[in-house]
């Protein structure tokens, strides 16, 4: 089920980073009196009333401005009306509506997407109200006000951006029961050129200009009688200069993406080697807990290859994504096709893990065992005890523990007995969700 998504949208410097720091519960976004100064759009997960969603915090709109960063801000801007279900479009009281507002207005009317108008910087609704009646000829419905500073009127905000998500139908599960493989990695390291090598035509535009692909495309797929929807997507590049920030907007696309398949594939370029940034792109699969494999492109390429260099480079990548050392990693080429039949395989293993199901009386079984071996954590001369275990959902595979106090849980402990479960179940290529819940000894005797 893909989360359904609000965007903030607005001109700069009108306090979208505000109100959503406020939502995400931190301090994600740069908050700066300067405009432009939120380049990056940025998403959080954020729960209201029930419903999950993402919100994504998007740069300030500059309808009219030629200069290249503020053309790009308006243009990613747009990349996340149209990946939004609902927007969020942020006025400024003090300022007064401005000519740059009805110009937001028109672009937003334009989308077809519910949006609420919120009216920030109401700290006084009693002496402020006159303030937001200008609003109105915007014709986008009821102006909201808020103060995104002082966290005034923001839950009235969030009731009616929830409202649209029953009326859209946003975050539904799929009918659609073909698994859904989303191709995701930065730019240019060959995910279109593995997708069109796998269909065996040139349906993807391929380029060696970076950010080729903007939107995220698919692309059904057959292989030995079983149907597959890959998702391309586009390139995700790190911060660097002004001419590349476009590429930077498209996360939301790969986050949106990730949401919706089944199993990720991160494209690592084997000849520029695995950077922080393949990192931060896998981190964004393991984070919402789907399948990965980490496909090393370019094999081909590779110069003075000896016999032990997938070896090395299997270990450098480990250590890069150390929080995922269940990842499955294939090395391949996209440009020769060289191992790609492998890639099904690898997903077909993955798919099958992320399904699997461990008896509760097994799995007590496996974790008295590792008790047994390795006695529990204790602190202050209070020992955690181990209850029950039992796993409650798939996708990924989620356990619950009962323990005696939840604090005396740590980390390591935790992934001990995640480790101890590996080793007995095939769970390649899936993260172990653990919820850790207590109950008194009375109870846990009973």
């Amino acid at each position: 089920m893909s989360k359904p998504i609000a965007a903030i949208v607005g001109r700069p410097n009108v306090g979208k980073s505000t109100l959503f720091n406020a939502l995400a519960g931190e301090n994600i976004s740069i908050v700066k009196d300067t405009p432009g100064v939120t380049r990056d759009r940025i998403y959080a997960e954020v729960n209201w009333a029930g419903y999950d969603f993402t919100l994504i915090d998007t740069g300030g709109i500059e309808p009219e401005s030629n200069d290249v960063l503020l053309r790009q801000m308006r243009e990613q801007a747009q990349i996340a009306i149209d990946t939004a279900d609902v927007i969020i479009f942020m006025v400024d009281a003090k300022d007064g509506m401005v000519d740059a507002d009805s110009r937001v207005a028109d672009i937003l009317r334009k989308s077809h997407k519910p949006v609420i108008l919120a009216v920030n910087k109401i700290d006084n609704y009693t002496s402020q109200q006159m303030d937001i009646y200008e609003f109105y000829s915007l014709g986008l419905g009821d102006p909201i006000p808020i103060s995104s500073a002082n966290r005034q009127g923001i839950g009235d905000m969030l009731d009616e951006v929830t409202k649209y998500f029953d009326m859209t139908g946003a975050g539904e599960k799929e009918e659609d029961e073909i698994p859904k493989i989303a191709i995701v990695g930065r730019p240019n390291v060959g995910k279109s050129s593995m997708i069109n090598k796998l269909l065996g035509e040139s349906r993807l535009i391929v380029s060696d200009i970076a950010g080729t692909t903007r939107d995220a495309i698919d692309t059904k797929i057959r292989w030995n009688g079983r149907e597959y929807t890959f998702i391309d997507t586009a390139g995700l590049r790190r911060k660097s200069r002004i001419k590349e920030e476009l590429e930077r907007y498209s996360i939301i696309r790969t986050v949106t993406a990730v949401d919706r398949a089944d199993v990720v594939v991160v494209v690592i370029d084997a000849v520029e080697g695995i950077a922080e940034q393949d990192a931060k792109i896998a981190g964004i699969a393991h984070e919402r807990g789907k399948g990965v494999v980490i496909a090393v492109n370019k094999w081909d390429a590779v110069q003075n290859k000896e016999t032990n260099t997938p070896k090395e480079y299997t270990a450098k990548v480990r250590q890069i994504l150390s929080y995922m050392p269940y990842a499955e990693i294939l090395f391949v080429s996209a440009e020769t096709g060289q191992r790609l039949p492998k890639l099904f395989n690898a997903i077909d293993l993955v798919l099958e893990n992320q399904q699997r199901r461990i008896a509760t009386g097994t799995l007590n079984q496996i974790m008295a065992e590792a008790v047994a071996l390795n006695s529990p954590p204790t602190d202050k001369g209070r020992r955690l005890k181990l209850y029950y275990i039992t796993q409650v959902a798939v996708a990924p595979p989620t356990f619950i523990i009962f323990v005696n106090d939840k604090k005396l849980m740590h980390f390591s402990y935790q992934r001990y007995i995640e480790n101890k479960i590996r080793e007995t179940f095939d769970f390649r290529g899936t993260s172990l969700k653990f919820i850790i819940r207590e109950r008194s000894e009375k109870d846990a005797a009973q």
